[in-house]
């Protein structure tokens, strides 16, 4: 018996394989398999309901995991900001400042308590909670819709965390080009193209915040997205209960005009004489609204052309010419007007061969048809996208509330990838064609002019903006006074902050200073002790969180009272760079200087002086050319993008005992991050002890 089952298993196994073999012999392996048609998807179920106040409900019911998201939109036209610009921005943070019920403080402590999240815009508001805790975060979220405060102090500190940022912003290229792109792409009249400034922030007040709250917080524009274990019964009363209440009202809806490409390419240059890249940003507005035919075909031809890493744009300009860490484009739809974007950060000797390698990949995108290997990596890529969102519930949620918003076909999402693979090399080219114009485009570039505005001509008349998008003409820098140095410019700053006295009477400074930093009060500490001796530290509250110590011999760094690893690069700068006055040692040690020339600090003139450290890196030290006091200094540091530059500006300047001191510092923290330090105490030659500058 046993060996007829054996018997029958060897006759099966041969049979299978006999079979398998016979198909293999019918496949002709020379050719790749022809892809499957793709399928209309099963995008996930869902339900909707309507409250009698107009609020829209969509249901996506998930039970894998004990929890339940709710997000409100507000379906509203965009708004225009005017001489307020930014007030919107903070419409969000000011409803989870305290509402008639709770305190901020209570707020928070409630939300933790159950450990969920909640957070809020202009135009939605989300939270998200065990299952369980549903009930509590209604509460909790409903609250903050219904009775919020606004109070005055919290506006006030939002104001002043928003200055804060604008000042960094100011000083980082990355967000000078926004500015200035979005201000020529949309115009200022247009709600896309305000910018917030420090005039627009100062004029900002709750009575702003409370005129929006209730003239655009109604149910009957609003969708209410649901995902999570909850189920349609359930979900229906809790909506009724927390939501049904809602008063609905009317609410405005303005009209625009669609902005336009300008009429001939043409340059903004903003001038960053700091900078050692320039940012570069070729961009127009286009008309193309979600929904439309043409958003799938321009979705591939970004893809090919600046959609990431296999683009022709990153393929050319990092991986085959070597100017950049990469090199993008972006082309958007919006219900009002999209935008088209070409964008990268080079090198500042290459910032016109890389325009030229930008026009030269706008121009082949509309002159010849894409490859076919380009054609499907693009559709793979965008498909896989695509595919990979659907694993999110949140995503099925989405895409219901876009259906309505924007009135797409119901099978707009579970075609999509039908549409996806059905878009030929014509229809790239095509589109390509419509919204593809880099001969009415804006280049829009950021960086050190001296270097490359000459060099920009070629591309378009070249106008001139500063940060916030505002053109004007440059005056004309003026001469450095023949037979002046770097020296004689350094001495002269030191001489400024002597004033009446003799430098060499100055013996010892010790400044204190706070700064705020995420809501955090930073206590720093900077003393110095002629001539060598250096040290700063910074503390919160009770707490050290660094230390820099230098004593004539040695130098040491420490982490949260931990010395740090010795870096031969910092114990050959470090002393110098912790010194209040480091100029002392730029001319006691004979370093390396050269006066580079004359540049605009803010509206002032500087002198800019170039000095070689010890360890051979460079500071660019920024001196005014009327009194002498330094305005700026720019320090260089290794990143993996390159030499990233990091300004510190120095304000404020006031006499302690016959010498003239900074009361103002702000110093740079990352990319676009910056750190207001205001002096509290300025203290001269008060006998600093040396068991202050005692290295363990």
């Amino acid at each position: 018996m046993k060996t007829m089952q054996t018997m029958k298993k060897i006759y099966i196994i041969l049979l299978t394989m006999g079979l398998a073999v016979s198909g293999l012999a019918q496949v002709d392996r020379s050719k790749l398999p022809e892809p499957a048609p793709a399928r209309e998807l099963k995008i996930g179920d869902y339900e909707t309901f309507e409250l009698k106040n107009g609020l829209k409900v969509f249901l996506v019911e998930n039970h894998k995991l004990p929890r339940v998201t709710f997000r409100l939109v507000l379906d509203r036209q965009p708004v225009k900001e005017g001489d307020k610009a930014g007030y919107l921005s903070m419409v969000g943070q000011m409803l989870r400042r305290g509402t008639t019920t709770r305190s901020k403080e209570q707020l928070d402590e409630e939300v933790d308590f159950i450990g969920a999240f909640l957070a809020a815009s202009s135009a939605s508001v989300y939270g998200s909670s065990l299952t369980k805790h549903k009930d509590k975060l209604l509460e909790l979220m409903t609250d903050i819709m219904y009775n919020p405060t606004f109070p005055e102090e919290e506006l006030e500190k939002i104001k002043k965390q928003t200055l804060s940022a604008l000042a960094a912003d100011k000083e980082d290229p990355e967000s000078i080009s926004d500015n200035v792109s979005t201000v020529l792409i949309y115009g200022k009249d247009h709600p896309y193209g305000e910018l917030t400034t420090e005039e627009t922030v100062k004029n900002i007040t709750v009575e702003d915040i409370k005129n929006y709250y209730n003239t655009y917080f109604k149910p009957n524009i609003a969708y209410l997205a649901i995902v999570g274990d909850i189920d349609k019964k359930e979900a229906k009363k809790l909506v009724k209960t927390y939501f049904g209440n809602w008063q609905p009202g009317t609410v405005p809806n303005p009209q625009y005009e669609v902005p336009q490409p300008p009429e001939k390419t043409f340059v903004a240059l903003v001038d960053k004489p700091s900078a050692v890249q320039s940012v570069v940003n070729i961009t127009y507005p286009v008309v193309l609204k979600p929904g439309e035919p043409d958003v799938v075909p321009a979705r591939v031809l970004n893809q090919i052309l600046g959609g990431g890493s296999s683009g022709r744009l990153f393929t050319n300009l990092r991986e085959d010419k070597g100017y950049t860490y990469g090199a993008y484009s972006r082309l958007s739809a919006d219900r009002l007007v999209g935008e088209f974007s070409a964008f990268a950060s080079v090198r500042n000797e290459v910032t016109d061969s890389a325009l030229v390698q930008f026009r030269y990949e706008l121009q082949r995108i509309k002159n010849e048809p894409v490859s076919d290997d380009e054609l499907e990596l693009a559709i793979n890529a965008i498909s896989g996208s695509f595919a990979r969102s659907l694993e999110r519930p949140q995503t099925v949620a989405s895409f219901a509330i876009n259906t309505a918003r924007y009135h797409l076909p119901d099978d707009y999402y579970a075609t999509y990838l039908q549409k996806v693979q059905a878009v030929s090399k014509a229809d790239v080219q095509a589109v390509a064609n419509k919204y593809i114009m880099p001969d009415r485009a804006n280049i829009v570039v950021v960086g050190k002019a001296a270097d490359i505005a000459e060099r920009l001509t070629p591309f378009g008349e070249v106008h001139y903006y500063d940060h916030y998008g505002n053109e004007y003409t440059p005056s004309a820098t003026p001469a450095i006074p023949e037979g002046l140095t770097a020296a004689q410019v350094v001495n002269n700053y030191l001489q400024a902050v002597a004033g009446t006295h003799k430098l060499d009477e100055l013996q010892d400074i010790v400044m204190e200073s706070t700064a705020s930093l995420q809501g955090q009060e930073l206590h720093i500490k900077i003393a110095n002790k002629m001539p060598d001796k250096s040290m700063m530290s910074i503390s919160m509250g009770p707490m050290e969180l660094q230390r820099s110590v230098a004593n004539g011999s040695d130098y040491a760094e420490y982490q949260q009272g931990n010395r740090a690893p010795d870096n031969p690069n910092s114990k050959l700068d470090g002393p110098i760079r912790g010194m209040i006055l480091p100029e002392t040692a730029y001319l006691a040690k004979n370093l390396e200087m050269e006066l580079k020339g004359i540049e605009k600090v803010d509206d002032k003139n500087a002198y800019v002086v170039q000095v070689v450290l010890p360890s051979g890196a460079k500071v660019l030290e920024y001196y005014d050319t009327e009194s002498g006091l330094k305005l700026r200094s720019v320090s260089f540091f290794k990143g993996p993008q390159g030499e990233i530059p990091m300004s510190f500006e120095y304000k404020d300047y006031r006499e302690v005992d016959g010498f003239t001191f900074p009361f103002i510092m702000i110093w740079p923290l990352g990319p676009g991050v910056n750190m207001e330090a205001k002096a509290t105490s300025v203290k001269v030659n008060s006998g600093l002890a040396d068991d202050l500058f005692k290295i363990e």
